[in-house]
Parts: structure tokens; sequence; C-alpha cells
């Protein structure tokens, strides 16, 4: 377990990096840890960070901007709540402006 413990703090390191207001992915998340192939797995550390304050998991969304995480939040609409509160469009469970909003850790980190 120790592994995936410390691939789950690099997971944090980053989600605590996105701004405030601004969304990633999962699979955005692993292309800059190098795991490209390991989207599923930033999942798992975003459900295992909920009783972590420090850690905006509301932050992290599908590919396609998709609230997929949101049934691992505590009560009906938490993710999309606390989204909306920093100015995130959300309609159908999906963010609007998808691409404005996005936040790239590989383009923003490496440059």
């Amino acid at each position: 377990m120790e592994k995936s413990d410390n691939f789950f703090n690099k997971v944090y390191t980053i989600a605590k990096l996105i701004p405030y207001g601004r969304v990633t992915s999962y699979g955005a998340i692993a292309k800059y840890l190098g795991t490209a192939k390991s989207a599923r797995m930033v999942g798992w550390a975003m459900n295992a960070s909920h009783n972590n304050e420090e850690i905006p998991a509301h932050r992290v969304v599908n590919r396609n901007g998709l609230l997929t995480g949101k049934n691992h939040f505590e009560g009906t609409n938490l993710m999309q709540q606390l989204l909306e509160s920093e100015g995130v469009i959300i309609k159908e469970n999906k963010i609007q402006n998808f691409s404005a909003v996005f936040w790239d850790p590989f383009k923003e980190l490496t440059t």
C-alpha cells in the first residue's frame, strides 16, 4: 500500500494547486505525474481525500467536465454547490464553458 500512498500524496499536492474557480481532470493530473493511464487511480485518491478539507477534490472532474465524483461528497449536491460558489456554471451535472475554466497542470506547472 505504500506505493499508492505515495501516489495519492503526489495527487494531493497537485490538487492543492488548482486555482479557485478552476477545475482539472483526473487524466490531466495523471498525465502531469507521468502516469497518463492512471486517471482511475487519481479518482481513488480524490475519493480518499474527502476527510481532508485542504484538498479541493471538488475541482477534479472527468475529461468531459462531468461531475462523476459527486456521489462521494456528503449531501445531495455538495460538489456542485462548492463549484458554483466559486463561480463555475454547472447544468445537468456538467461544467459549462469547460475549456474556459479548465486548468491543465502539465501546461501551467511546466512552463
